[in-house]
């Protein structure tokens, strides 16, 4: 629901808030998993705190526009933890 005077999202932010949102849902499913197992609990509780303050300040410092470099780098530091999860994951089950 847009309002009038808001203009219409590009394409390419577009894209950015739709990889932020899934990263979100990543960070949120891992965090249930952690609540429901105990394992690395610390870290899912901060890694879902750090995207929400993340998110919320870069968002911010960019003026709405989710194709900013800064939302940018924020993208690439959660994809970075997911690509750390994945490693120890796979350590951990060989």
């Amino acid at each position: 629901m847009a309002s009038k005077d808001l203009p219409a999202l590009e394409p390419a932010q577009k894209r950015w808030a739709l990889a932020a949102a899934c990263l979100f849902l990543v960070g949120i499913g891992f965090l249930g998993f952690s609540l429901n197992t105990g394992i690395m609990r610390p870290f899912a509780i901060g890694w879902v705190a750090l995207q929400i303050f993340g998110y919320v300040g870069a968002i911010r410092m960019a003026k709405g526009d989710f194709a900013h470099q800064l939302f940018k780098s924020q993208i690439m530091l959660h994809v970075m933890a997911v690509l750390l999860l994945v490693v120890v994951m796979v350590r951990a089950f060989q």
